[in-house]
């Protein structure tokens, strides 16, 4: 698998090229480093594999979880010091290329000083805050043990993140460094304290997904045909990224679902049915308990474009108030212009004699995971957690949503225990929940551990720092490109965990909450200056 490139990256695309101009040479000579390592592992990979687009095309076999992991593995994380032993070549769309050339190329004009000058451009940035250098960041990308040097000190840990993590601006704080190729907490304070996680709890509905269901699973939405009634039923499969768009962009498209569906119908006579909807896959509420909010749509297993009803494809939107109705009838709209005469629409239920007509198919979680993470997808955060309630036996309701997601981590080991810790969603929307900053920490390094390969989509999901998804506009002079964090915010809540390659090649995981915050934007700069001041430090 492949991530799909960014429209922005293709926007950036000139951009890069000018700066991989200007800095080629370096590059070269950290390619040079990296070239027997990754010309194995492409020769143990082979050709990538198709991905199947639509029943009847030629296809190759479907990919298999140790292809996302080869390819994530290649996205950016494939951990230092035997954390990770292969990593694939850079991905074929750029991004991560991109991501590496942008590094090396701000590494002269950005020396990081918390408060001080800039460095001027083409003056390398000198002394204990200087960016990590290209080789630092690919020896993190894929290194042996014998070229990364001992993890951080606890004291000199402290004596760095101690001034930036008492700014007053973050109100009530706790935080946690830990080395990700041994799990060793390098730094702590209130780690262990449960704080309103906000959007950060993804990464736990990330981790509990694909624990629970595997980084090749599909959401699949059917229409079927009951034979009794002549009636047609679009079944809603819990999959919030099905698209009405003409251009499908690799997503599964209502439309090829109608135009299936018509053929299906034109080859048995029938050209004229009752069209109904089903979305019992779900229980419980739909409504959010935040109420009905532009973060997120109702909470329904069929939903076409996530509800929205002003063409966006991300943020807060206004959104219909039924989304499975309106998917109906959308659908219904789409057989009538391919020669099929439906009824409007109504909530129904398939019964079991009831047939196949057509059926599409989501990306693959792994695919799924990323998107949720780099665009911080609330509506795509809910229903895996509902998916993951039905993998695991729970009901799928918000409730055994995020019972489910608890369960999974108790049973991959994680410090739940004797914390306060509470998931009672799969957004982080919900202000009841609970996560500490042990917790977090412990989940990046369980997705980055080799004995669960189905778990690192969790890591190269996570938004890339002046490049992808919520962290596009921040680090534009830190550490972009380095830092790879998720974000949290609510009113009064501000959070950040991910990972980092330090100035010494270790890859570290961090995660940082503050509650009761009065000047939100003095606590992300807080929060960015600490991840910032990680990058920048070997602190031994």
């Amino acid at each position: 698998m492949v991530v799909p490139e960014l429209r922005p990256w293709r926007a950036a695309g000139p951009h890069v090229v000018r700066i991989t101009d200007a800095v080629r040479p370096r590059l070269a000579r950290a390619a040079e480093t990296v070239r027997p390592r990754l010309a194995r592992v492409a020769a143990a990979v082979g050709p990538r594999f198709a991905r199947p687009d639509r029943p009847g095309s030629p296809r190759a076999a479907r990919p298999k979880t140790w292809q996302f992991t080869a390819t994530a593995a290649t996205a950016g994380l494939a951990l230092a010091a035997g954390v990770v032993t292969a990593a694939g070549p850079w991905d074929s769309s750029g991004q991560r290329t991109a991501e590496r050339d942008r590094a090396v190329a701000l590494e002269a004009a950005r020396g990081t000083d918390h408060g001080g000058t800039r460095a001027h451009a083409g003056t390398p940035p000198r002394g204990s805050q200087a960016v990590p250098s290209a080789i630092s960041v690919l020896t993190g990308l894929g290194s042996t043990a014998t070229t990364v040097k001992s993890a951080p000190g606890g004291k000199a840990l402290s004596a760095v993140l101690g001034p930036l993590l008492t700014n007053p601006a973050l109100g009530h704080r706790s935080a946690a460094v830990v080395d990700v190729s041994t799990g060793e907490r390098l730094y702590g304070t209130g780690s262990g304290d449960a704080l309103i996680p906000a959007s950060t709890t993804k990464i736990a509905t990330a981790v509990a997904a694909l624990s629970a269901m595997g980084a090749d699973h599909r959401l699949t939405t059917r229409a079927v045909y009951e034979p009794d009634t002549e009636e047609v039923v679009l079944v809603g499969g819990g999959d919030p990224t099905l698209t009405a768009r003409k251009e499908a962009d690799g997503l599964a498209s209502l439309r090829d679902l109608a135009e299936r569906t018509a053929a299906a119908l034109a080859g048995r006579g029938v050209r004229e049915v009752t069209l109904s909807y089903d979305t019992t896959l779900y229980k419980g509420t739909t409504i959010h308990p935040i109420g009905v909010n532009p973060n997120i749509a109702a909470v329904t297993p069929l939903m076409v474009d996530e509800a929205r009803t002003d063409g966006s494809a991300g943020g807060p939107a206004p959104r219909v108030a039924d989304p499975a109705a309106a998917a109906a009838r959308t659908f219904g709209d789409l057989l009538k212009e391919r020669g099929i005469k439906a009824t409007p629409p109504g909530p129904s239920k398939a019964t079991t004699r009831a047939s196949t007509l057509a059926t599409v198919s989501s990306p693959p979680l792994a695919a799924l995971v990323e998107r949720m993470l780099t665009n911080s997808d609330n509506d795509l955060a809910e229903a895996l957690a509902r998916h993951t309630a039905l993998a695991t036996g729970k009901s799928a309701d918000f409730a055994g949503g995020g019972a489910a997601i608890t369960a999974r981590l108790k049973d991959l080991g994680l410090p739940l225990k004797g914390a306060g810790i509470d998931i009672k969603d799969g957004s982080g929307l919900d202000r009841r929940d609970k996560l500490t900053a042990d917790l977090l920490t412990a989940l990046l390094v369980k997705a980055g551990d080799p004995a669960h390969p189905e778990l690192r989509p969790a890591l190269t999901g996570l938004p890339v720092a002046g490049f992808t998804g919520t962290l596009a506009g921040r680090y534009t002079d830190g550490a972009a490109g380095v830092v790879r964090a998720k974000t949290g915010t609510l009113t009064g809540v501000n959070t950040l965990a991910g990972t980092v390659v330090d100035k010494d090649g270790r890859l570290l995981a961090f995660a940082f909450l503050a509650n009761a915050t009065t000047a939100p934007t003095a606590a992300q700069s807080a929060l960015d200056k600490a991840a910032t001041a990680l990058s920048s430090c070997g602190c031994r």
